[in-house]
């Protein structure tokens, strides 16, 4: 199975945008650690995620969209071991659509590849640079899942208001 996973409904219109012709499934998991962890909880580990959604940068220009390459857990006032979680290549190949005979990557060369720092409420300053910041993606690798890519575009920098007039997302 491949699954494309968002937090909000109005992330949708990302897939619309950087994944147009994609036939992979939707689900849209909600807000946070839980509501992920209720979302996945009962799918097959060979389920194939992509999370595509909005992320914070301290000094990513807001549009940055930005292919994940590690997700940490975002805990800067105390350091405690945690295994490292590498995430695979965005890249759907021919698994993009049902027609796999020769289906070209739907995917666009992102403007840079980070490390995302996943944390339990909206991030409002932090001395981390290079990197975005969510409040899922380290929760959905560390469920299990064979193989899970990630593409974030910038929404803010740090500002919960800005994150609101870009997105529209949760309160």
């Amino acid at each position: 199975m491949n699954l494309i996973l968002i937090a909000e409904e109005g992330e949708r219109k990302l897939i619309e945008k950087y994944i147009p012709d994609c036939r992979w499934d939707v689900l849209v998991t909600g807000v946070g650690a839980v509501n992920v962890i209720r979302a996945l909880r009962d799918l097959p580990r060979d389920t194939r995620i992509l999370n595509i959604g909005y992320a914070g940068s301290a000094n990513f220009e807001i549009g940055t969209l930005v292919e994940v390459s590690e997700v940490r857990l975002n805990h800067p006032n105390c350091k405690y071991g945690e295994p490292e979680q590498f995430l695979s290549p965005c890249d759907l190949g021919n698994d993009a659509s049902d027609d796999t005979q020769s289906a070209p990557s739907l995917f666009p060369i992102a403007d840079r590849r980070a490390v995302c720092y996943t944390n339990s409420d909206f991030v409002l300053q932090s001395d981390y640079r290079d990197c975005v910041f969510d409040m899922e993606l380290a929760y959905i690798a560390a469920m299990g899942f064979e193989r899970v890519s990630a593409l974030k575009v910038v929404s803010d920098n740090l500002s919960l208001h800005t994150y609101h007039q870009t997105t529209n997302g949760v309160q």
